[in-house]
Order: C-alpha cells, then structure tokens, then sequence
C-alpha cells in the first residue's frame, strides 16, 4: 500500500515542480513590479513640434525617476488623431502613455469620427506645460506688423495663404480667430505638426503661420522669422517686444496651447499614482524646468483632476468657436 505524503512534504514537492503558483492561482505570476521593462511615450505630433520637444526633455529625468527608459515614439497625423488612437487601444498596464493636450480635445468637435473619446478613453495622470501660440512671417517678408499683415489680408482677400498643424490644431484654429474678427480671408494650408508651419515659412510656401511659441523661438531669435503677435493674454517672458494680439489691435482673441500626460483608461491606480509622482519629481528639477522654458514655454504642472477637466473646458471653448468662425466637423 502506498502511502500519501505528509502535508509539509507534498508543498516541498510542488516548489521544486515549481507547480506551486499555478495551484495558488494567476495572481502570483502576475505581480511583477512595475515597471519591468522600458515605457512607450506616444507623441502624435511630429519629431521637433513643441509636444515632442517637452516629451524628450521631461523623459530623461522620467526614466531616472522610474528605473526604466521612456522611449518616445512619433505618430503624427490627423491633427494628432493617430497617434491618440494607437494610444486609446494600447493595454492598460502603464506601459504605454500618451502626450494629450488640447489638440486632442479640440478633434471631440472638429472631427466626426476622430476614432476615440478623449474623456472616456483615457485616464488624464498629470498637466505639463502651456505655451501660446506666435504670429510669424518670414524675416525677408515685407510684413512688418499685424497690422501690416491684416492690411494685406483685406486687400487681398483668400490670395494669401496660411500653414497650420493640422485641422483643429491651436494653429489653425488660432488664425481663423484672428480672420473672423478682424473680417479678413486666407487661404488654409494644413500640414502635420508646428515644425512643418516653421519650415513653410522658412521657405516662403506660404506667407504666414502661428505656430505655438515653443516651435518657433529658435527661428524668431536668430532672426530668421519674424513675431507679429502672440495669443496669451499677456507677452510672453522670453518674447517680450512682441505684443499680445490686444495690444495690436485684437482685444478678446487669447489662444493658448497646453498638454501633459495620459495613460489608457483602466490603467490600475498604482501605477497611474507612481506615474504622476516621477512627473511631479522631474518637473521639480531645476534642470528640466529651465530647459522647458528655454523652449519658450510655460511650466504649468496639473494634477490630475485639474487636467482632466481642462479637456472637457476645451472641448466646449472648441464648440463655441467653431459656431462663431463657422467651421464644419470634418
């Protein structure tokens, strides 16, 4: 007769079989630290645009924080429709995150089917940076002033064009602003990030652009673009001859352009709390913030109930203006 073996033995048994976990359950197998591996950081704009630059910046220190590298990964297009998507249907195990901002919140309205919900699709973990956005022509351009440009608008009407981000983007909907209220026409000529209106006007394809600020400060510093106006409310620090459009002459026109960190709704809380916190430790870093705002913008950090109703205030300001300029979804 054999005889069975004694509780502690058959336990000793199962350890070496190394069967052990898959009797107590799945849960043992699945609680590995987070994060085991490097961390995927879409930005739906293209490399060089003011979300990518911040994304890089704030990523090194990021990595530090969390002991793994954050790798950033371009996917522009659609005004940033792209990119969210991938991000939208990503697994929600805080491997994957996403640079959202008010482009993203903006395409709730300015696209029919833009592929995802901005509010249900994401959890919004913490606010960045902000930046207005910059009138600029070419430093050859014989356009001296907003003045100067709306001039020339209004005696040619449609025959001027203009290069934004994308449809949707601060830079489009920015300028339709400006020709709505000061009853001017241009011609729209989208392309697929803030980098590609200062290359545009770098290379006179078209004759103007509004960029945010953080794109085109570079260019306006070394003197090959010029700034007409900016769209805060107040000048920005590191342009300050450069007057707001109230000051030249549009009172009421504010735009501004902000963005920060999401990750795909069902993300667990521990994660999303130990995200937020390696955000909130980078952004106190001296280093990191005067690199932002070497770029020209705003280091306006968000928690993350504050972030996610800045998307709900966009999406409604976005409606409202739509209505005023009188711009169809796509």
């Amino acid at each position: 007769m054999t005889k069975q073996p004694i509780p502690h033995l058959r336990r000793r048994a199962l350890i070496a079989a190394g069967l052990l976990p898959l009797l107590a359950g799945a849960p043992a197998l699945a609680t590995e630290a987070w994060p085991a591996r490097p961390i995927k950081w879409v930005v739906p704009y293209l490399a060089g645009t003011g979300p990518d630059t911040t994304a890089r910046i704030v990523a090194e220190a990021v990595s530090k924080e969390l002991g793994q590298p954050v790798v950033i990964e371009n996917k522009g297009g659609a005004g940033g429709n792209l990119g969210a998507r991938q991000a939208a249907k990503a697994a929600p195990d805080g491997y994957t995150w996403v640079y959202a901002g008010s482009p993203m919140a903006a395409s709730m309205r300015m696209y029919k089917q833009p592929g995802y919900d901005v509010l249900k699709d994401f959890r919004h973990v913490i606010g960045l940076t902000s930046s207005d956005t910059v009138v600029i022509v070419n430093a050859q351009s014989d356009i001296r002033s907003l003045a100067d440009l709306l001039a020339r608008l209004r005696a040619q009407p449609g025959k001027l064009d203009y290069a934004s981000g994308g449809v949707g983007t601060p830079s489009h909907l920015g300028v339709e602003m400006v020709l709505s209220v000061s009853q001017a026409q241009a011609t729209h000529v989208p392309y697929k990030g803030a980098s590609e209106i200062v290359n545009a006007v770098l290379g006179q394809q078209v004759a103007f652009g509004a960029p945010i600020t953080a794109v085109a400060y570079s260019n306006i510093v070394a003197g090959k673009l010029r700034a007409l106006a900016v769209t805060g409310p107040a000048r920005n620090p590191k342009l300050p001859s450069v007057p707001t459009l109230a000051e030249a002459g549009l009172p009421g026109v504010e735009l501004t352009s902000w963005g920060g960190v999401s990750v795909p709704t069902g993300t667990p809380d521990a994660i999303v709390s130990r995200v937020r916190a390696a955000f909130e430790a980078a952004l106190r870093q001296p280093a990191v913030v005067t690199a932002l705002e070497e770029q020209g913008g705003m280091v306006n950090p968000q928690d993350g109930e504050t972030f996610t109703r800045a998307f709900g205030k966009e999406i409604g300001f976005t409606e409202a203006m739509m209505k005023r300029i009188r711009l169809e979804p796509m």
